[in-house]
């Protein structure tokens, strides 16, 4: 596994290389955030982990960019901002996930397992085109392509793909945040499930209509994925 560490403070990048060394994972290590984008649209990653605040370029330009440009490889935010707006911002920007600092090397380790376990199993099936149909999506697993009535949904994030991939494959089920953790993002619950909630209304802003929310909340429990018509819960 080859992963890009764009991170300008030396102790945070001296701890994720010593986990690197631990698991076996090759790393490069890169300060500069314009460096950081050079190096992330020329080399062969399977996983970028990218600090918000940057010299050069912010974390959050770099990864617009990247998916500006098409390139397909997870990504992970590193930031010391918490809010649901700053999150919202990163991972609309293309982040799969982020970790707010401080943090703890083993949740870091367990997100990228995650992240990139998805992304080398879907490089493994890409030979097998494997179509989706409901009554409003078409979704290609192998392409990544989703379809809504017919009409390509753009700037769907990887993570997105995935999660709207679930939902049409368990139809009417609720979830609750924990169990999408563990079952869309692969690792278990650490205590922040805010990203769920982030991903969810993400989603809603993209594929949902007046009459068709798709995505429903069920108070206190989770959510469903619902093609019928009718209004959030």
């Amino acid at each position: 596994m080859r992963i890009l560490v764009i991170e300008d403070n030396e102790s945070v990048s001296s701890m994720i290389e010593l986990f690197f060394e631990k698991e076996g994972i090759y790393g490069e290590f890169v300060k500069d955030g314009l460096q950081g984008y050079e190096q992330a649209v020329s080399g062969n990653w399977d996983c970028l982990i990218i600090d918000w605040m940057l010299p050069g370029m912010d974390g959050v330009t770099i990864c617009r960019k990247l998916r500006k440009a098409e390139v397909a490889v997870p990504i992970i935010m590193l930031t010391a901002k918490n809010s649901e707006s700053d999150q919202v911002l990163g991972l609309e920007m293309g982040a799969d996930d982020y970790v707010t600092k401080p943090f703890s090397p083993l949740a870091l380790m367990a997100r990228i397992k995650a992240v990139t376990r998805r992304y080398l199993i879907a490089k493994e099936d890409r030979v097998d085109v494997v179509t989706l149909k409901t009554k409003h999506f078409t979704i290609n697993t192998a392409t990544r392509e989703v379809l809504l009535d017919g009409k390509p949904v753009p700037n769907l994030t990887p993570k997105e793909f995935d999660l709207l991939h679930f939902f049409i494959q368990h139809p009417k089920q609720v979830f609750s945040r924990e169990q999408l953790l563990d079952r869309v993002w692969g690792y278990d619950f650490y205590g922040d499930d805010r990203t769920v909630d982030v991903h969810i209304k993400r989603l809603r802003s993209k594929v949902s209509k007046p009459d068709q929310p798709f995505f429903h909340t069920v108070w206190g429990v989770g959510y469903r994925f619902d093609e019928t018509t009718g209004e959030q819960e």
